[in-house]
């Protein structure tokens, strides 16, 4: 074989080589994922499956839904509360959706997506408790809320309560169950999940609601485009019947 020949032919397994490489690169440029930011221990809206490990709930379910209306895959980035916001301005997820309240302090930070939940703030103290029966009640008492939240604002306003902030709702029934706190204060949704799920042995829910709150799904303030995708896709899906199946299939009833 001559040298030319030679040369031809290694570079003809050269490009070849190139050539392949490059087909096996395409789907991983192509693929559009969505990385969206949660704190995963807030059941029923986010929290892992005991037995898969995958992350579930609520607003997995309805980011899974959004995505495949968008044409893309969905990415669950586990991560504390308090976290989530400097996680979207720092770029490090595309949308947060955490049972997140909107807020006019978050506002100023965020854009949030149309309201897609409906909830607000209640109080779930021990079943034998006959002192607390409102939110006047927990004045002076002890109060375990989860960091970062709405409910943890309002913990600070009760009048001479001592308030201690967890990472996650459980943390928070864990200290009423040991006798560190009086009485725990959490969105309505959490506080009811955690009774439905044998909570309601040692616990129970008392008071009224207090201040009505509309979740949102949060999305950055330099990403117009993508908020406006998910507000589209959002109301598509509310048209179609899947919003109301996914809402359904974790609250046990239709949306109102």
């Amino acid at each position: 074989m001559s040298k030319k020949l030679i040369t031809l032919t290694m570079l003809a397994l050269f490009l070849l080589t190139l050539a392949i490489s490059g087909c096996g690169q395409q789907p991983s440029q192509s693929a559009k994922v969505l990385k969206v930011g949660a704190e995963t221990t807030f059941p029923p809206f986010e929290f892992q499956d005991d037995k898969t490990k995958d992350y579930v709930g609520f607003d997995v379910d309805l980011m899974k839904a959004i995505g495949k209306q968008l044409g893309y895959e969905v990415e669950i980035v586990s991560m504390g509360f308090d976290g989530l916001i400097p996680a979207l301005e720092s770029g490090q997820i595309d949308v947060i959706a955490s049972g997140m309240s909107i807020t006019p302090e978050r506002q100023q930070k965020v854009t949030f997506s149309d309201p897609y939940y409906k909830s607000g703030l209640s109080i779930v103290v021990k079943k034998a408790d006959t002192a607390i029966n409102s939110f006047k009640d927990l004045e002076g008492k002890r109060l375990a809320t989860q960091i970062g939240t709405t409910s943890a604002e309002e913990a600070k306003k009760i009048p001479n309560a001592t308030v201690r902030e967890f990472n996650s709702p459980s943390e928070a029934f864990l200290e009423l169950q040991a006798g560190g706190a009086d009485a725990v204060i959490n969105d309505l949704p959490v506080n009811q999940y955690y009774l439905a799920q044998g909570g309601n042995k040692e616990a129970k829910l008392i008071g009224d609601i207090l201040n009505s709150e509309e979740y949102g799904l949060a999305i950055s303030k330099k990403n117009n485009e993508l908020t406006q995708k998910i507000n589209t896709a959002l109301a598509e899906l509310k048209k179609n019947g899947e919003y109301g199946k996914i809402y359904e299939k974790w609250f046990g009833k239709k949306p109102e």
